[in-house]
């Protein structure tokens, strides 16, 4: 398995080593949480299909032409397809469409042509999760019937968003989070942290590497991270009114961590466990509504200053609940005594005396609610209108008059 870059999922790549080595499935659906090597390992795979110097369970070689072409982003053979548009879909496409943006039609014209380096064909459906309908029913067709030597790998974070009959006709292998020794291992390997940076990171992270990488690899972003977690605690003891006035500044320190954070590209297959290669976004931001004290512009060389996106504020939002959740979750921890548990070790003291604050349960309903808000960003619910609900909805510690 030494051709394999995903790390801390031995399962997992055995599994696909297992394939390699007797008979790939011509479609494969890889699903677990977000940031934990689903990409990684499908680039593995797609390595390992495209090699041309080595054979069976030998692949990939890292070191032929193709493997080369894959390391570098530029095989013909290797397509990509992830979510575009202010809905951040992965759309159904045609060549019909006028805007230049790819789609399912598109991958399966591309996918019924002969291959270029006449090995193979693979295509990677990047958050397959995020295909309506349609766009599954488009893709149905060629998972059905799918041309001689062609393999397609869907990466799910919720393989449950997916048709029935799509699930069915695909091998599926599942993937969990990433143990916190693998993580710092990683970090540390790729020269991205020394030890304790990579420890605190590794904890952070929650077992996802690839977020782990992507803020090893954006010092600049933890701080606003950690400037997140504490305004969120001390709206703990505040008033309703005072929510909805944090809400505007919240966002827009999310915009700016989200520029920070940006996904890594796919297609190069050396990204290993989601190493982002940095795209210099932090200059990049934009005020979330119209510009005032708080929010923040984006100004470039090419662009005035203006508004953020809808796609942005959306994506904004995702990174903003994902460090809610971690907050919310260690306040349950504290909750409950198990304070050993708790991530954020250095607010450990503050956790604990909110957590002692907090009505009985309180921080575990909160919790759950940010889990169903984050499947409502998914569908077209205004970003600004998820935001002030939970604020109001967030829990407030009992000694406060």
């Amino acid at each position: 398995m030494d051709g394999f870059l995903t790390v801390g999922q031995p399962a997992a790549v055995a599994a696909v080593h297992a394939m390699v080595a007797s008979h790939v499935p011509h479609a494969i659906l890889l699903s677990g949480p977000a940031s934990v090597g689903k990409l990684a390992l499908a680039e593995d795979l797609a390595a390992a299909l495209l090699c041309t110097g080595a054979e069976g369970g030998d692949r990939p070689c890292r070191a032929c032409r193709a493997c080369r072409m894959l390391a570098h982003g530029n095989h013909p053979d290797l397509h990509l397809l992830e979510p575009e548009g202010p809905g951040g879909q992965v759309l159904i496409g045609g060549n019909e469409r006028k805007d230049g943006k790819r789609g399912v039609r598109d991958l399966v014209t591309e996918l019924a042509l002969l291959p270029v380096e006449g090995v193979a064909r693979v295509a990677i459906v990047r958050d397959a999760h995020r295909m309506n309908d349609d766009a599954q029913t488009a893709l149905l067709k060629t998972l059905e019937e799918p041309p001689s030597n062609t393999t397609l790998i869907l990466c799910a974070d919720d393989e449950e968003r997916l048709l029935p009959t799509v699930r069915s006709r695909c091998a599926r292998i599942r993937l969990g989070t990433v143990g916190p020794r693998d993580v710092e291992l990683l970090l540390e390997r790729r020269e991205l942290a020394d030890a304790p940076t990579a420890a605190r990171l590794a904890r952070l992270a929650g077992g996802r590497a690839g977020l782990a990488v992507a803020y090893a690899s954006a010092p600049e972003a933890e701080p606003i991270r950690n400037e997140i977690t504490r305004t969120l605690l001390d709206l703990l003891t505040e008033s309703p009114a005072a929510r909805l006035r944090a809400a505007k500044p919240l966002l827009s320190r999310a915009v700016t961590l989200a520029g920070l954070l940006v996904p890594p590209p796919a297609g190069g297959a050396g990204a290993g466990a989601a190493e982002p290669k940095r795209r210099g976004r932090a200059a990049n931001v934009a005020a979330v509504d119209e510009p005032d004290e708080t929010a923040e512009t984006a100004e470039t060389a090419d662009e005035p200053a203006a508004k953020v996106s809808a796609s942005e504020r959306r994506r904004a939002l995702a990174l903003l609940l994902d460090a809610w959740r971690d907050v919310a979750r260690d306040l349950a921890l504290g909750q409950l005594g198990a304070s050993r548990s708790i991530r954020d070790v250095a607010l450990l003291e503050e956790l604990e005396a909110a957590a002692r604050d907090l009505p009985d349960g309180a921080a575990a309903e909160a919790l759950a609610r940010l889990v169903r808000a984050s499947e409502l960003l998914d569908s077209n619910v205004s970003p600004e209108l998820v935001l002030d609900v939970l604020l109001i909805r967030w829990p407030r510690r009992r000694r406060v008059a």
